[in-house]
C-alpha cells in the first residue's frame, strides 16, 4: 500500500505538469485572441458594414472597452484580422474545460495518495516534511477547484497549481521512507487535526494570494479583458481569507493545547509558532484593511502577497530556523 500511495504521488506530480501546460495554454490563447479581435474591431466596419465613428480616433482604455461591446452585439467575426482572432480565442475557452478536468484528476489522484498514506501510518498523512508538502500541494489544488467552481478565475489557475507543482518537486527530494513519530508527535488525533487544519488553511490561501498577484496586474482599470476583472478577484481573495483564516486560528488555538501537554508550555515564541503568529496578524490586518476605503484595492491586494509569503515562512521554519518544530529530521 506504501508503494501504491507514492506511485499515486508520482502520477499526481506528472498530472500537475500537464494541467499547468494547460492553464497557461488557456491564457496565453485568451490573451493572444483578446488581442487580435480588439484591435480589428477598433479599424474594421461593424456588423452594420460601418466603421465606428471612434475607430482611429479613440485610443487606450476607450478603444478597449467599445471594442468589446461591439463584439458583444456581433454574431459573426468582423473583419479577417478578427476572424484571425476567434481562433486562439475559441482553442483557449475550449482549453478551460481541458485544465479543469486534468486539474480535478490530479487533485484525486494526490488526495488517493494521501489517503494511502494516512491508512498506512494510522495519523492524518502529514507527520514529516515530505508527507505535509504532498498534502499541503494536495490542498492547493482542492482550494482552487472549489472557488474556481463559483468564480470565473480560470485564466490564473496556473499561480496555485505552479506552486503546487513546486511543493509536489520539493516533496520528491525528501526522505519518504515512514518512520516512527519523534515522542512530541505521538498524538495521532491531535496530529491529524492540527496539522490538517494548518494544511487545508494554507492551501485556501494560496488562491487568495493568486487573486492578489492578478488584482495588482489588472489594477482598478481592468487592463486585461482575458484576465477576470477587479472586482471578482478582490472578491475572490477576501473569500479565501474568510475561508482560510478562521480554520487557521483554530489551528494555533490546537497548536497551544497541545504543547502545554507535549512540552509543559502553551506557547514558548518558538520559530515556527512565532511565524504562525505573524501570518494571522497579517491576514487580520487584511480584513480590516479590505473594509477601509483608504486600504481597499491595490493595499489590500499586497496584503495577499505578503501574508502567502508568511504561509510559506510558516511552512517551511523548521529548514531554517532551529526549535521544537523541527520534526522533519532534516
Amino acid at each position: 500500500m506504501a508503494s501504491l500511495s507514492q506511485l499515486l504521488f508520482a502520477a499526481g506530480t506528472v498530472l500537475l505538469v500537464v494541467a499547468f501546460a494547460v492553464h497557461l495554454g488557456h491564457a496565453v490563447l485568451l490573451a493572444s485572441g483578446r488581442r487580435v479581435a480588439v484591435a480589428a474591431a477598433a479599424v474594421a466596419p461593424g456588423p452594420s458594414g460601418v466603421q465606428p465613428a471612434w475607430a482611429g480616433v479613440a485610443s487606450g482604455s476607450l478603444v478597449r472597452a467599445r471594442a468589446a461591446a461591439e463584439l458583444a452585439r456581433s454574431t459573426e467575426p468582423v473583419g479577417s484580422a478578427a476572424s484571425a482572432g476567434t481562433a486562439p480565442f475559441a482553442l483557449g475557452t475550449a482549453l478551460s474545460g481541458v485544465a479543469v478536468w486534468l486539474t480535478v484528476t490530479a487533485f484525486a489522484v494526490l488526495a488517493g495518495s494521501a489517503l494511502l498514506r494516512a491508512i498506512v501510518v494510522g495519523r492524518g498523512p502529514w507527520g514529516n516534511l515530505f508527507e505535509f508538502s504532498v498534502a499541503f500541494a494536495a490542498s492547493i489544488v482542492g482550494g482552487y477547484l472549489v472557488l474556481a467552481h463559483r468564480y470565473p478565475i480560470r485564466s490564473i489557475g496556473a499561480i496555485p497549481v505552479g506552486i503546487a507543482i513546486l511543493l509536489t518537486l520539493f516533496a520528491s527530494s525528501l526522505p519518504s521512507q515512514i518512520q516512527p513519530l519523534v515522542p512530541a508527535l505521538q498524538n495521532a488525533p491531535l496530529l491529524t487535526i492540527h496539522v490538517g487544519m494548518a494544511v487545508l488553511s494554507y492551501g485556501i490561501f494560496a488562491t487568495s494570494f493568486a487573486a492578489g498577484i492578478g488584482y495588482l496586474v489588472q489594477g482598478q482599470t481592468d487592463r486585461f479583458a482575458w484576465l477576470p476583472s477587479h472586482r471578482v478577484l478582490d472578491e475572490v481573495g477576501y473569500r479565501a481569507v474568510v475561508i482560510g483564516f478562521p480554520i487557521f486560528a483554530t489551528m494555533i488555538i490546537l497548536g497551544s493545547w497541545w504543547a502545554s501537554i507535549a512540552w509543559s508550555r502553551y506557547w514558548g515564541w518558538d520559530p515556527k509558532e512565532t511565524a504562525s503568529l505573524v501570518t494571522w496578524l497579517t491576514y487580520a490586518i487584511y480584513l480590516h484593511a479590505r473594509n477601509q476605503r483608504s486600504w481597499a484595492g491595490r493595499p489590500a491586494a499586497l496584503l495577499l502577497v505578503v501574508g502567502f509569503v508568511m504561509v510559506l515562512v510558516t511552512y517551511s521554519g523548521t529548514l531554517w530556523f532551529s526549535g521544537l518544530h523541527a520534526y522533519s529530521g532534516l
